[in-house]
């Protein structure tokens, strides 16, 4: 039987995928999961910092800005 000329799962940078042997660089993996944590609280803080300030939440603020927008 012929080898498929295609691959179920493509290489990643972090190293190939959770059905094969070789393991994930989970340095790599941890340092993006740190980042996308700490930008996630940063997010947070800004929809605080927002409600705080005009009296709205994350959607009345959108909206406002909507209204802005196409005035």
């Amino acid at each position: 039987m012929p080898q498929p000329a295609f691959q179920y799962e493509p290489l990643e940078k972090f190293g190939e995928g959770l059905t094969t042997r070789r393991p994930w660089n989970t340095e790599a993996l941890a340092g993006v999961e740190r980042l996308n944590g700490r930008v996630a609280m940063l997010g947070f803080a800004a929809a605080l910092i927002g409600e705080w300030l005009t009296g709205h939440g994350p959607a009345g603020q959108l909206l406002a800005v909507l209204r802005w927008y196409l005035s």
